[in-house]
């Protein structure tokens, strides 16, 4: 009895655990992904395409209706994103079916994605990743009203022996006000500017007593692990916030002004991704940062143990993360449909048939690719979980 017992108590654990990590990351990807075919499957709708499928997921069925207009709404097996399908596609990559579009009737023409005009042909793919970053607008604004954000302010509690910051005269119970004449409203304002800016010397305006007094100081760039044993380089000065009750508040905001801060954090979110990328390019970062879908699943489930609004928050990073992805110019992405759509339009025909087929085999190779090497840094993180 004993040892089934303890059996039992580990099953539970085990179980536990799993669903830990489950629950949290298939909330988060089915509603990005929701929304990013969502934006596909709307604006295909106004522009009168045929939609056969709506399917998140891939693989086979798990369940599913069809709606009034013909479209098979769809949840599969394999919840690791999802597709539209209009009507003339061979797969779900919407890849033409060249012998279906060749034998349709003018009725039916009208109804293909393939026969519509260019410009709004590539409004429905566009419509996916503008679709994600208005859902991290709308994400980030809803935290604010309803949860609001904790402020920090930009006050030094402690300098670090030999750090950059003692080298440049910061001095506990300093209230920083300005860096390079923009002001600095909270301790996050203070780290995502001196982060991004590693090795460029910047001006500090310091309240010091009644004092306010100009010190200049360059971010030393160092890694550091976040809470989810990411490694990130960063701009570091060497100082620490103030954690007095004095300096820590909690702002809601309404409506307007929580949808303008939502367009800041996603903007903030967009800008933060293309330094990463240059700096990859540069050799600044590295590509260990990359992740996958075990990544995803790691953090979400971080994430939930701090709360609903975290989690959200988390959302929209990654909504805008898949938006961002989602442009990139490579055959099979939204970004290489695009990419061909421009050619089209500068060339007052569409490429050939052969030169997309060989376009969507090289896109094909690179997604497959990525998604290893994202797979395998994956893996090398699994004993930090």
């Amino acid at each position: 009895m004993d040892v089934l017992s303890g059996l039992g108590v580990n099953l539970g654990g085990l179980v536990s655990n799993f669903l830990g990590y489950v629950i949290p990351f298939l909330f988060v990807l089915t509603l990005v992904v929701f929304f990013h075919e969502l934006g596909h499957f709307w604006v295909a709708r106004r522009a009168g395409v045929r939609v056969l499928t709506f399917s998140l997921g891939f693989g086979p069925e798990i369940a599913g209706f069809t709606d009034r207009k013909g479209t098979r709404w769809r949840l599969a097996a394999v919840p690791l994103g999802g597709y539209v399908r209009f009507f003339g596609d061979e797969d779900a990559a919407s890849t033409p079916d060249a012998t279906r579009l060749a034998q349709m009737s003018p009725a039916e023409r009208k109804e293909s994605f393939f026969f519509q005009p260019v410009a709004w042909r590539a409004a429905i793919v566009a419509a996916g990743p503008i679709a994600n970053f208005l859902l991290a607008i709308a994400i980030f604004a809803f935290v604010f009203m309803v949860f609001g954000k904790q402020v920090t302010a930009p006050r030094v509690d402690q300098v670090n022996p030999g750090s950059v910051a003692e080298m440049a005269g910061f001095k506990p119970g300093d209230l920083v006000l300005e860096i390079d004449g923009s002001p600095v409203e909270s301790f996050s304002d203070m780290q995502r500017i001196v982060g991004g800016h590693a090795g460029e010397p910047l001006t500090f305006t310091v309240e010091r007593g009644d004092r306010q007094l100009s010190l200049t100081a360059t971010p030393e760039l160092k890694e550091v692990k976040d809470p989810f044993g990411n490694v990130h380089r960063t701009g570091l000065l060497g100082i620490s916030r103030s954690l007095s009750t004095a300096d820590v508040t909690t702002h809601r905001y309404g409506p307007v002004e929580a949808v303008g801060m939502g367009v800041q954090e996603t903007w903030f979110v967009v800008a933060r991704t293309f330094d990463y990328i240059g700096g990859l390019m540069t050799g600044r970062e590295s590509a260990d940062q990359l992740g996958g879908p075990i990544r995803i699943a790691q953090v979400s489930a971080k994430v939930a143990t701090f709360g609903i609004g975290a989690l959200l928050s988390l959302a929209a990073v990654l909504s805008v993360s898949i938006g961002i992805l989602n442009l990139f110019p490579i055959p099979l992405l939204d970004g290489g449909h695009l990419l061909f759509y421009a050619f089209e339009a500068v060339r007052g025909r569409p490429l050939s048939a052969r030169t997309q087929d060989i376009g969507f085999r090289i896109g094909l190779a690179l997604v497959l690719m990525l998604m290893l090497f994202a797979t395998w840094n994956d893996v090398l993180h699994i004993p930090a979980m």
